[in-house]
C-alpha cells in the first residue's frame, strides 16, 4: 500500500510538466477568442509567471542516482516533449487560417501575433533546443520541424557546434558582454550566429569531400526549406498571414536570444598559458531554480549542467552550488533586460561580486590569497 502511494506521489510529480501547456492553451485561446483574450499569451508569459515565481521560489535538490535513472527510463518526459511539435504547428496554422479569413481588429491582431511568436520561442525553439541535442533520426527531425516556424533552422548547427564550443568568451555571438545591452546583443547574436552556422556547415561539408557551399551543405537545404515554407503560406494563406508569420517567428527568435543574453551575462572563461580557454564550467552560466521557470522552460533555467553534459536530459539537469544564481527567475529577468539602465543597475554588481568569489576561491585552492 505505502509502495503504491510512494508510486502515485512521483507520477504526479512528473506531471508537473504538463503545466507546460497552459501557455500554448492560452495563445491558442487568445486567436478562438480575439478581444482581450488576443494577450493572452503574454499575459501568462510576463505577467501571471513571474509573479507566482516570487510566491514558489523552488529549490536546488537534486536528484538521487536512483530517483535519476527512474527518470531515464520513462518516456513520459519525452512524450510531454513530442506533443509540442503537433501543438506549435496547430497553433501556427489556427493563427494563419483566423488571421486570413476572420475581420479583426489591428490590436487583436496584434496581441496574437504577440501570443504566438512567444510559443514559438518557448515551446518551439526551447523544445527544440532540447530535441536537437538527441542522439535519433527522429527526434532531430522533430527539433527541425520546431525550428521552421522561426526561420531558424541554422540554429541547431550553430548552437550544437559553435555554441557549445565558444561559450563564455567574445568568440561566441551567442554570450552577452558585461555592459553589452540587449538590442545590440540581438544583433551581433542574430547575424553573428547565422555567420557562425554557414561556416561551421561549409567547413563539416567540406570535411566530408563536397564542395563547401554546394547541395550537400545542410545550410543550403535549409534555405531551400524555409523559403518554401514562406512560399506556401503566401499561396495559401495570402500576403497579410505571410507578414504576420514572419512577425511571429522573429519574436520567437528574439526570445530565445533574449535567454541567450540573460544565461551568460558578464560571465567569461580565462584564458590558459597554452591559449586555450579553460573548459566549460558550472560557473559559467547564470541559473535559477524557481519552479514556474523551470517548468514552463524544461529545465533550461538549469543552464550550468546543460553546457557541462549537453545531452543530459532536462528532466534529470542538476542544481551546482558553485553556479551564479538569478535572484530572479527567466521570464522576469528578461523582462528587466529590455531596459538596459535597469538590468546594469541590478546585474552589474552581481557579476562583479560573483567574479571576485570565484576568483578568490580558485586562488584558495591553489593554497593562496587576494592579499
Amino acid at each position: 500500500m505505502i509502495k503504491f502511494v510512494l508510486s502515485n506521489v512521483i507520477i504526479m510529480r512528473d506531471l508537473k510538466y504538463l503545466f507546460a501547456y497552459v501557455a500554448p492553451i492560452a495563445a491558442y485561446l487568445a486567436v478562438g477568442l480575439g478581444g482581450t483574450w488576443s494577450f493572452g499569451g503574454f499575459f501568462i508569459a510576463f505577467v501571471t509567471i513571474p509573479i507566482l515565481e516570487f510566491i514558489f521560489q523552488g529549490n536546488g535538490k537534486n536528484f538521487t542516482v536512483e530517483e535519476e535513472d527512474s527518470k531515464l527510463k520513462s518516456r513520459l518526459f519525452d512524450l510531454m516533449l513530442y506533443l509540442n511539435v503537433p501543438m506549435v504547428w496547430g497553433l501556427v496554422i489556427f493563427f494563419l487560417w483566423t488571421v486570413s479569413t476572420q475581420d479583426l481588429l489591428w490590436w487583436e491582431v496584434a496581441g496574437m501575433t504577440l501570443s504566438v511568436g512567444i510559443i514559438l520561442g518557448a515551446d518551439g525553439i526551447n523544445v527544440a533546443h532540447e530535441l536537437g541535442h538527441r542522439e535519433t533520426w527522429y527526434e532531430r527531425m522533430m527539433a527541425k520541424m520546431l525550428l521552421l516556424p522561426e526561420f531558424y533552422l541554422h540554429f541547431i548547427i550553430e548552437h550544437n557546434y559553435g555554441h557549445h564550443k565558444w561559450v563564455s568568451t567574445d568568440k561566441d555571438p551567442a554570450s552577452s558582454r558585461l555592459n553589452e545591452t540587449l538590442y545590440a546583443f540581438f544583433f551581433r547574436s542574430v547575424t553573428g550566429s547565422y555567420m557562425s552556422a554557414w561556416k561551421i556547415s561549409a567547413d563539416q561539408t567540406a570535411r566530408k569531400g563536397h564542395r563547401p557551399y554546394g547541395i550537400k551543405n545542410p545550410m543550403v537545404g535549409y534555405q531551400i526549406i524555409q523559403f518554401l515554407y514562406a512560399l506556401t503560406i503566401l499561396l495559401v494563406f495570402g500576403w497579410t498571414a505571410l507578414g504576420l508569420a514572419v512577425i511571429a517567428g522573429i519574436i520567437g527568435f528574439l526570445l530565445l536570444e533574449c535567454v541567450n543574453y540573460i544565461e551568460h551575462y558578464g560571465l567569461r572563461r580565462k584564458k590558459l598559458p597554452s591559449g586555450r580557454y579553460e573548459p566549460v564550467r558550472e560557473y559559467h552560466s547564470w541559473n535559477s531554480n524557481h519552479e514556474l521557470g523551470r517548468i514552463f522552460l524544461y529545465e533550461l533555467t538549469r543552464h550550468s549542467d546543460h553546457h557541462y553534459k549537453a545531452n543530459r536530459k532536462y528532466q534529470v539537469l542538476r542544481h551546482f552550488e558553485e553556479s551564479p544564481q538569478l535572484p530572479l527567475g527567466y521570464p522576469a529577468s528578461m523582462l528587466m533586460s529590455f531596459i538596459p539602465p535597469l538590468w546594469f543597475a541590478y546585474m552589474n554588481p552581481k557579476v562583479e561580486k560573483y567574479n571576485n568569489q570565484l576568483e578568490e576561491t580558485v586562488l584558495q585552492r591553489n593554497g593562496l590569497s587576494l592579499a
